[in-house]
Formats: C-alpha cells, structure tokens, sequence
C-alpha cells in the first residue's frame, strides 16, 4: 500500500467507540481520522473533505446510518464505507450492500487489528 496517510471518517453516535477508534488508528501514523457522534454535521464534512473510507454505525438517533448512507452516496457515488453495528441483520447487511456499502462489521469488534485489517482490505479494493 502506498506511503501515505489515509483520511479516515468515522461516525457513530457512542463516544467512547469514537475515542477507542480514533486512538488506536492514529496511533500507527498511517490515518489521519475525524470524528463525528452526530451523522447530519458528518454529512456537511463529506460535502467538503476527501475520505479514504468512511466508518459509519447503522444506528443513531439523528438519523440512521442506512439513510445517511444513501445521502452519502448522492454526495460521492464512490465513497468507500465500512458499515458498523452491533444489531444484524440480513435485510440491513443486503441494503447496505445494495446502498453501496463497500463493506461490513459486528460491533463489538473481534478485535481492533481485525478491524484495521478490513479497513486495509477496504482501500486496497
């Protein structure tokens, strides 16, 4: 993979994911990674910045991450997203596909290097 760093959003309305997330890929030096616990102020970002992947949690208050996944999609046809929930299921695993999800995970996470290596997976593709 290129020697670059990689712009990273990621949105989920649980602060400590936000904060365990953030730390543990901006450790590496490899991402610079921006937070967002709220998904309509992560929309205004993606109109106006340039991510390499977008993380972004089916389940919000403010608005639910399928919905902001398709906003999103109208925004940048081929953003890449990763989505990420703790409550799965096969519809919202196919509509996310089908919205143009690149990929998926089960929170809570198996591991945070499992996690790193999907998002790796995700910008090799």
């Amino acid at each position: 993979m290129e020697n670059r760093v990689f712009k990273i959003a990621i949105v989920d309305d649980e602060t400590e994911i936000l904060n365990m997330l953030s730390r543990f890929l901006n450790r590496s030096g490899k991402y610079s990674v921006s937070t967002f616990s709220n998904p309509v102020v992560a929309l205004n970002s993606i109109k106006t910045e340039n991510y390499d992947v977008i993380l972004l949690d089916i389940m919000m208050p403010q608005m639910n991450g399928l919905d902001a996944l398709e906003k999103i999609m109208e925004i940048k046809e081929s953003q890449k997203v990763i989505m990420m929930t703790a409550y799965s299921t096969l519809d919202k695993v196919l509509k996310s596909h089908k919205q143009g999800a690149t990929n998926y995970v089960m929170k809570p996470f198996d591991s945070l290097q499992a996690l790193e290596n999907k998002i790796i997976e995700v910008l090799k593709s």
